[in-house]
C-alpha cells in the first residue's frame, strides 16, 4: 500500500511533528540568547533581537525555498546595524530594513539569487572575519563593565583604561561566560547536546543571582505588542537612507544565499530553491522592519544545529519562532534575570568563532588569503561597505594579473631552429608579453610551437594565427598543435602530433572563440 508524502519527503505530518517538535526546542534554546546579544551588539532594543527571531523564525519557515535552514538575527549584520542606528536613529533603520526586504523579495521575482554566489567565498568569509573583530574588539569592553567605543580603533585606544579600571562583578560574569563557552566545545558527545549558549547563560544569570550582583540587565517592556516603534521614514538626507537599504539587502541577501548552500551540504533531503528563499527573507524583513525589529539572514550555525537536533521539514525553523514568541509575550520577565555582560560575553566567543582558521587554511591552499586579508582590513580599518568593496576590487585585481601571467620561452635549438613554448592563461591581457618575446625569433627560421596553455582566448588566438602567418611569408616555417589538442587536453601539458604550418593552404592554427 503506497504511502502519501508531504512535499519535504516525510511519510507523514505525524512523523514529521515526532522529529522536528524535539528539534524546534534545541533551535528555540540556541536561537534565545544570541536574539538578545546581536540586540546588544546592534544597539538596538532587545525585544528588535527577539522580535526579529520570531519573525524570521516563523515568516521564513513558512514561505522560505531551503526547508532546514533557520533564519533570525545575525552577527554578520550587527556592526552594519549599530552603524545605521547612530547615523539614523532606530526607527529610521527599521525603515530602511522593511524596504531593503521589499528589493530583496524583487530579486527573488527576477530569479537572480544564483548571481550571489558569484562573490568570491575569500571576500564573504573576510566580511564575517572583520565584522567578528569588530563585535570582540566591542563587546569586550561591556565584558569589562564599561560601553564599547565608536570605532574598532577608539575600542583598541580604550581597552588599557578598561583593563586597569575592572569593574568585578560585570567582569567576572562576562568572563565566566566566555569561559563556559570554550569549555563546552571538549564535552562529552551526549552532554554536547544541550547547547553551548544555553548552558553559559543560564549559569551564569545563576551565578550572579547567587551573588546578588549590581549590574545592568537585560530590560523587556511588558507588553512587547505595545512597545513596538513603528518605522520612520526620512524627512531628508535620503542618500544615507538609500546607501543603507542597498547595504542591507544586499548583505542580507549574500549571507542568506551562502547559508543556504552552506546547509544543503548538511544533509540529503529536498534542495534549495534560492530564489524562493531570498523572496521569503525579504517578506520576513519586511514585516521585522515594519515591526520594530533587526534585520533577518539565514544564519548557519543555528541551521547546523537544527540539523543535527534531527530536524526533517520545515516544520522545525516555524516552530522555534513560536516557541520564541510565546517566551516573550509569557515568560519576559525570565529574561530581564540576565546581565547584559553575561550576552556580551556570549557575543566575544561568536565574534571570536567568525574568524575562522579553518577558512584561513583553505584560503591560503588556494592563493586567496591576500584577497581575505585586504577584506579583513577595510571591514575593521574602514567599515563594512568600504572592506567589501576593496575586497572585491582585489579579487578582480587578482583575476586579471592571473589572465595576463602568459610565460613565453625561446630557445634556440641546433640547425637554426627554434622551439617556443607558451604556458598559463593566454588572452587580451597577454598579447604584448607574447608578441615581445615572438619578436626574438628570425624571420625565415624553422619554429616549434608547444601550446602548454590553461586559457586561450580569442585575442591570444588572433595573435598567433597573424605571427604565424607573417612568419611564413618571410620563407619560414611553424609546426604547431591544431587548437581541438589543445582544447581537448585542457590545459594539460601532453603533448599531441604537430600540424606543419607553411604554405598558403596551411591548416588555421585557432579557429573559434574563447575556450
Amino acid at each position: 500500500m503506497s504511502t502519501s508524502k508531504s512535499p519535504e519527503g516525510v511519510a507523514s505530518p505525524w512523523k514529521a511533528l515526532a522529529t522536528d517538535l524535539p528539534s524546534s526546542l534545541v533551535v528555540f534554546l540556541v536561537a534565545l540568547p544570541l536574539c538578545m546579544g546581536i540586540a546588544l551588539a546592534s544597539g538596538a532594543p532587545i525585544v528588535s533581537g527577539l522580535i526579529a527571531g520570531v519573525i524570521g523564525g516563523i515568516v521564513v519557515g513558512l514561505f522560505g525555498g531551503v526547508p532546514l535552514q533557520v533564519s533570525g538575527p545575525a552577527a554578520g549584520l550587527a556592526v552594519m546595524v549599530f552603524g545605521f542606528i547612530q547615523q539614523m536613529g532606530l526607527a529610521m533603520t527599521c525603515a530602511a530594513v522593511a524596504v531593503a526586504g521589499v528589493l530583496q523579495m524583487i530579486l527573488g521575482g527576477l530569479k537572480v539569487a544564483r548571481g550571489a554566489l558569484a562573490i568570491s567565498p575569500a571576500v564573504i568569509h573576510g566580511m564575517m572575519a572583520g565584522i567578528g573583530i569588530l563585535i570582540v574588539l566591542g563587546q569586550v569592553h561591556i565584558v569589562m563593565g564599561g560601553a564599547p567605543q565608536s570605532s574598532a580603533w577608539q575600542n583598541v585606544k580604550e581597552l588599557p583604561g578598561q583593563i586597569a579600571d575592572l569593574h568585578g562583578a560585570a567582569t567576572l560574569l562576562g568572563l565566566l561566560t566566555i569561559g563556559l563557552m570554550v569549555a563546552w566545545q571538549f564535552v562529552p558527545g551526549k552532554l554536547k547536546k544541550v547547547p553551548g549558549p544555553l548552558v553559559a547563560v543560564v549559569s551564569a544569570t545563576a551565578a550572579a543571582t547567587f551573588m546578588g550582583a549590581d549590574v545592568a540587565r537585560v530590560e523587556l517592556p511588558e507588553n512587547i505588542f505595545s512597545s513596538i516603534q513603528l518605522p520612520t521614514f526620512p524627512k531628508g538626507d535620503w542618500v544615507t537612507f538609500g546607501t543603507a537599504v542597498l547595504s542591507l539587502a544586499l548583505v542580507a541577501s549574500a549571507e542568506s544565499l551562502l547559508s543556504a548552500v552552506a546547509t544543503d551540504k548538511m544533509h540529503t533531503g529536498p534542495r534549495a530553491n534560492l530564489d524562493r528563499e531570498l523572496f521569503g527573507q525579504g517578506l520576513a524583513n519586511t514585516i521585522s522592519g515594519m515591526a520594530g525589529g533587526l534585520p533577518i539572514t539565514g544564519v548557519i550555525v543555528r541551521s547546523a544545529t537544527n540539523i543535527t537536533a534531527g530536524a526533517k521539514t520545515r516544520l522545525s525553523g516555524t516552530l522555534h519562532g513560536v516557541w520564541l514568541l510565546l517566551f516573550i509575550t509569557l515568560l519576559g520577565s525570565v529574561a530581564g534575570l540576565v546581565p547584559l555582560t553575561v550576552l556580551a560575553g556570549l557575543l566575544v566567543f561568536v565574534g571570536a568563532k567568525l574568524v575562522n582558521v579553518h577558512h584561513i587554511r583553505e584560503l591560503q591552499k588556494r592563493g586567496e588569503l591576500a584577497v581575505y586579508l585586504v577584506t579583513v582590513a577595510g571591514v575593521v580599518g574602514v567599515n563594512l561597505l568600504a572592506g567589501i568593496g576593496m575586497g572585491l576590487a582585489f579579487a578582480v585585481l587578482r583575476l586579471l594579473w592571473h589572465l595576463g601571467t602568459v610565460k613565453v620561452d625561446v630557445h634556440q635549438q641546433a640547425h637554426a631552429s627554434y622551439l617556443v613554448r607558451i604556458s598559463g592563461a593566454l588572452t587580451f591581457v597577454g598579447v604584448p608579453k607574447l608578441s615581445t618575446a615572438l619578436a626574438q625569433v628570425p624571420s625565415g627560421s624553422k619554429v616549434e610551437l608547444d601550446l602548454a596553455v590553461q586559457t586561450l582566448d580569442h585575442s591570444g588566438h588572433e595573435a598567433l594565427e597573424s605571427w604565424c602567418d607573417t612568419h611564413r611569408k618571410t620563407g619560414g616555417s611553424v609546426f604547431a598543435e591544431s587548437l581541438e589538442d589543445v582544447w581537448s587536453r585542457k590545459g594539460t601539458v601532453k603533448p599531441s602530433s604537430p600540424v606543419v604550418v607553411d604554405g598558403p593552404n596551411h591548416n588555421s592554427l585557432v579557429s573559434g572563440g574563447a575556450q
